[in-house]
């Protein structure tokens, strides 16, 4: 709990307990001071509890970073076996598949960048 909660209900009490004592007295005065401690105190209360949101909602998403983290490993691991799996039931498959692989990098990364043709413009001079 935070200490601006603590806080803020203590004030929204005391500001309760002085309107009340304002208005069985009759002093006006009293009782508005009363309503405006009673006001800050709600309002301090609210920020206290707008923290504690913030402050659990940044725990919640940190807890589960730490956990998609820690299983990502597990998941990399995972799929390399599965891949590993694969290349052992079909060898020739895969020999072909990443020769077929090699082969478009191959020809993508020789290929040469088409040039434009010169503009032809006239010159009316």
């Amino acid at each position: 709990m935070d200490k601006d909660r603590i806080a803020g209900s203590a004030k929204d009490f005391a500001g309760k307990v002085e309107s009340t004592v304002g208005g069985v007295t009759g002093d006006a005065k009293a009782e508005a001071a009363g309503r405006v401690r009673e006001g800050t105190g709600s309002a301090q209360n609210l920020y206290g509890q707008a923290k504690d949101a913030a402050r659990q909602a940044t725990d919640t998403a940190a807890s589960y970073g730490k956990a998609a983290y820690d299983n990502s490993g597990d998941a990399f691991r995972d799929g390399s076996q599965a891949i590993a799996d694969k290349v052992q039931e079909n060898p020739l498959g895969s020999m072909l598949i990443a020769g077929a692989v090699g082969f478009a990098l191959g020809l993508l990364m020789r290929r040469q960048p088409q040039r434009l043709p010169p503009s032809r413009t006239r010159y009316f001079g």
